[in-house]
């Protein structure tokens, strides 16, 4: 099945990258590529020249030469007016490398860093935990929800918090400031950056989304040269951005048939989330595919455990199960507000479903007994999600839930000097704690109730449950949570006890969004004009650095700032990926 066609127009909007007029190599300059992963190699040439009329170099040496293999040409490729000269599945030994596209007059050079690694194994595991969206004041909410608040001290640390390595981490795409889950993810996953909306591709003047050039992923250099074994765990549908991250080539993340035929082809040992309908054959109701593959049967055919609830993974886990596939609804996973408190969202439809520390529990149950080691990428993803919803509560109930998982690892690696641990957001929101919403303040208006500085009291949330979650939100003194951006909307500052909040509607143009008006009818609270383009209707994501803490052997390299490609670097070292 092949990735969907995307219009000229497209092409001409900046879907694809490249300077207008200049030749266009990909890596793009100063790409960190690890020594012996692969790559493709395009450079592409505007106006459509011929074959003769340019020249590549790497190192003053014919591409061919330096590759030890023969490039090809195309001009007028895809009928488009440039010319591409490529190589599918390069790969280099460790060094430095110019590379120079000569056109006419104009030649284009980037410069690589082809690094290996050096030193022996530090790591048999690795663990990466991506609180999606995950903000500085998620982790500071969290905090208080979860281990109480008293004259200015917390009561306790997140597990999160209790790690001996801190870095912050610069999130941007190499085309925009504010970046999309998909790139942010893959460049954790692949070391490499890329645009908007791209998994495992860098952004080219391609038509078919799964025709850019390709980089390969962390989960397919850990197949291809070791033993090791693969789990992806998520609370998203298993074909979302981040989870994808791990296996996807494709320009598009939403290529979720594509995304699936990926899972497959990489096969990690252990797959968990929700998006069950692109699993299914046309034919079976429910499915969003549009061909006859039956991706249950496949994964089945392959060895694979089939669960569908929390009481099949466990009973699953406790057999032995090695290889299992776990999709346990037919969208996202429930967050942990609705599956502990409000029992809303699609909870009496999937009534047993398993949270992010349930799977992970399981995750490390199947994958720990593998001689040669494991990498496990877990994701909490609905703590992005509902911030684009400016559903703060549901939002730190999550980043709760991503902590109690992160104390299922510390735990598990306690004993040992193996694994590395990661803790990383792959983006930001722009989201502040701003004081304490108190009902006993006088006034009728919701700023009336606003509390900040010396006024901020702490809240007086319910009793906590044995997982350190608040048995009630809703009560007389709460924090008050803002975004920085929104459509127009109304806050009531209050937990959204019905259902998620849904923070704007389409208006009666049918384009643009309104505020919701059933929020607005709730007493006192406040219409708040949007600071976004028209036609959101949701929050957006912020190019604020995120904060990562990380612990066991390879952590000690984060420190001060680094890029997210960053995070890829160390996972590759400690697990000695690179070698000549």
């Amino acid at each position: 099945m092949r990735g969907s066609l995307w219009l000229a127009a497209a092409i001409a909007t900046g879907l694809a990258a490249g300077p207008a007029g200049a030749q266009t190599i990909y890596p793009i300059d100063r790409a960190d590529i690890l020594a012996g992963s692969r790559f493709d190699f395009k450079v592409e040439f505007p106006d459509a020249p011929a074959q003769a009329d340019v020249t590549v170099t790497i190192n003053g040496k014919p591409a061919a030469e330096v590759f030890g293999r023969q490039t090809s040409f195309v001009q007028n490729e895809e009928g488009q007016k440039h010319s591409a000269l490529w190589l599918r599945g390069a790969s280099l030994p460790a060094g430095r490398y110019t590379v120079e596209a000569k056109q006419g007059g104009k030649t284009s050079t980037v410069n690589w860093d082809v690094f290996a690694t050096a030193e022996p194994r530090k790591a048999k595991n690795v663990i990466l935990f991506i609180g999606d969206g995950m903000t500085v004041a998620n982790r500071t909410a969290a905090r208080i929800l979860s281990k109480g608040w008293k004259e200015g001290k917390y009561a306790g640390e997140l597990a999160m918090d209790d790690m001996p390595a801190m870095a912050l981490i610069s999130t941007s795409g190499n085309d925009s400031i504010v970046t999309d889950s998909a790139n942010a993810a893959h460049a954790y996953t692949t070391g490499h950056k890329s645009c908007v909306n791209a998994l495992g591709v860098y952004c080219a003047k391609n038509a078919l989304t799964l025709d850019h050039p390709k980089v390969e992923t962390l989960a397919e250099i850990v197949k291809r040269k070791t033993g090791m074994a693969i789990g992806v765990v998520t609370n998203s549908e298993i074909e979302d951005a981040t989870p994808a991250a791990m296996v996807a080539h494709t320009r598009r993340r939403s290529d979720f048939n594509d995304i699936v035929e990926m899972f497959h082809a990489v096969k990690p040992d252990v797959i968990m989330g929700g998006g069950s309908p692109n699993f299914l054959a046309k034919t079976t109701p429910g499915s969003k595919r549009t061909d006859d593959q039956d991706f249950i049967a496949k994964f089945k055919e392959a060895g694979y455990t089939l669960a569908t609830t929390k009481a099949e993974m466990n009973a699953a886990a406790a057999n032995g199960t090695k290889k299992l596939l776990g999709l346990y609804n037919t969208g996202n996973i429930d967050g942990a507000f609705d599956l502990r408190l409000a029992k809303k969202g699609s909870v009496a439809k999937f009534p047993d479903q398993p949270d992010v520390v349930e799977q992970t529990k399981a995750a490390l149950e199947m994958l720990k007994g593998n001689p040669e080691g494991f990498v496990l990428m877990v994701e909490s993803a609905r703590i992005d999600k509902y911030s684009h919803s400016l559903d703060w509560e549901r939002s730190v109930f999550d980043t709760i839930m991503l902590d109690n998982a992160v104390k299922v690892a510390k735990d598990f690696a306690a004993d040992r000097n193996d694994t590395l641990i990661i803790v990383v957001p792959d983006h930001s929101h722009p989201m502040s704690i701003i004081g304490t919403y108190n009902d006993d303040r006088p006034g009728q208006l919701l700023r009336d109730k606003l509390g900040v500085y010396n006024e901020s009291l702490p809240p007086n949330y319910g009793p906590l449950d044995a997982e350190g979650y608040p048995t009630d939100v809703n009560t007389s003194r709460r924090l008050a949570v803002v975004y920085g951006s929104n459509p127009d909307t109304c806050d009531t500052g209050r937990p959204y006890l019905d259902g998620e909040r849904v923070p704007a509607v389409k208006g009666p143009d049918g384009k643009t969004n309104i505020a919701n008006e059933k929020d607005c009818a709730v007493p006192m609270a406040a219409r708040k004009p949007g600071n976004l383009p028209f036609d959101a209707n949701s929050g957006v994501h912020a190019a604020d650095d995120v904060l990562l803490t990380a612990m066991g052997p390879g952590s000690e390299k984060f420190r001060g700032h680094k890029p997210n490609t960053y995070v890829f670097r160390v996972m590759a070292e400690a697990l000695a990926l690179g070698g000549q």
